[in-house]
């Protein structure tokens, strides 16, 4: 792929379209330069429903960006979520390729071939792969290996997270992208994008759960020695809480929305001394009304426990809560909700803190919010992909070879096919 001065990242969210626009100089220098937001229609819990709505949004969310970089925008990198993305674990098993039969040494082809057979099994038709993660690595028996590259051994294992969607999801997103006049280099898992921008080495290392609370669904990434081992998603989000408010209340969507972001609030401290009351706008012609913000406390609480009590029971299914020491990191819009953070460490047991994009240069202030976690993500690991040169402060830069880090198998494939052809033709 050839480079470009500029990488942009797209995140096509249920409720909003985010646009991150970097740039990066001869040297590899890296900084984001433009920032870009509209409101989503066409998507619903991640699926687009309406492609017009859709690329509209995508349009104008892409044209801030570039006004503000100004830099013309051909090519990006999107996002996937929502209900349809599933994760699975898969081992492949092969004999160490050497001269010396008894000293045979790793090299990257048998790295290359081992995770090929590990996702060597059949899909159904209307799923695709997005992400291969390697988890480990076992030489000869001995397990835990991170990077086993040159090391001495006959045989070769390694255990993989396959993350598929469904394929008409993403043929939808990438014709809603193309419609609106770019390009899509790939795909990427937005948890995977929202982890590379937020979650440093130690959390990772130590295990840490990102949740993205975004609009239309609740998002889950789980690490465990560096490496993601799960993925699921709940199909709840801040636009229930806001249909509740809406119910409760009987007032507007709309209404109910800007309720929730001036005055929502699900953490009881929070309002102590400072119970004040916010005005609620009558429907057909009926008066406004005063409100205090403990009601919305009220109606806005019980939501958010059933989703944190809801992401607690996936992740206990596949390992117990108490071995994630970095504890959860909350991203997407939700993230600022008054008292999320509180109200998860109390559900979860666990620390819990809010998701800022780390700084990758540039507007900084612009970007530092978890809502453009996944956008700013999205660049990142995309300058990644094309072989940039990674400036971004605390996280590790790109390796499609340990254990830790993310592989991309685009990257990868076309190594496969000319270790095929050495082998067999």
């Amino acid at each position: 792929m050839a480079k470009n001065n500029i990488v942009v990242g797209l995140d096509i969210g249920t409720t909003t379209v985010r646009a991150i626009i970097a740039e990066r100089d001869p040297l590899g220098n890296f900084s984001i330069t433009g920032v870009g937001q509209s409101p989503s229609t066409g998507l619903r819990k991640g699926v687009v429903v309406n492609i017009e709505a859709t690329l509209r949004s995508i349009a104008v969310a892409m044209e801030a960006a570039e006004d503000m970089s100004r830099q013309i925008a051909r090519e990006c990198w999107i996002g996937i979520g929502g209900n349809h993305v599933e994760g699975v674990i898969s081992r492949g098993v092969v004999a160490v390729k050497g001269n010396n039969r008894d000293h045979s040494e790793i090299s990257e082809d048998d790295l290359e071939h081992v995770r090929y057979i590990a996702c060597s099994f059949k899909l159904p038709m209307d799923r695709t792969t997005i992400e291969v993660i390697p988890q480990t690595y076992i030489v000869d028996g001995q397990a835990g290996i991170r990077d086993p590259l040159h090391m001495i051994g006959m045989r070769l294992e390694s255990e993989v997270l396959i993350i598929t969607c469904s394929q008409t999801s993403e043929q939808n997103l990438v014709k809603c992208v193309n419609r609106a006049g770019f390009t899509v280099n790939g795909a990427i898992l937005q948890t995977l994008a929202a982890g590379r921008a937020v979650l440093t080495e130690e959390e990772k290392e130590m295990g840490a759960a990102l949740l993205d609370l975004g609009g239309g669904t609740s998002n889950i990434l789980a690490y465990q020695q560096g490496a993601a081992f799960f993925t699921s998603s709940i199909p709840a989000g801040g636009n229930q809480v806001t249909n509740d408010i809406s119910i409760v209340k009987n007032i507007a969507f709309d209404a109910a929305e800007k309720i929730k972001i001036e005055a929502g609030c699900c953490w009881e401290p929070f309002l102590e001394g400072i119970d004040d009351s916010i005005i609620v706008p009558g429907m057909g012609g009926r008066p406004p009304i005063l409100i205090p913000r403990s009601q919305i406390l009220q109606i806005v609480k019980p939501r958010m426990v059933e989703i944190f009590q809801l992401v607690k029971a996936k992740i206990e299914e596949v390992r117990p809560l108490r071995t994630l020491g970095g504890g959860i990191v909350l991203t997407g819009g939700g993230a600022n909700l008054a008292g999320v953070a509180e109200l998860a460490a109390e559900v979860f047991n666990k620390p819990v803190r809010i998701g800022n994009p780390l700084p990758a240069g540039g507007l900084v202030d612009e970007y530092r919010n978890p809502v453009y976690a996944t956008a700013v993500g999205l660049v990142l690991e995309g300058n990644d992909r094309e072989g940039g040169v990674d400036q971004s402060a605390g996280s590790g830069s790109f390796s499609s070879r340990t254990g830790g880090a993310e592989w991309n198998p685009l990257s990868v494939f076309g190594k496969i096919g000319g270790w095929i052809k050495r082998e067999f033709f």
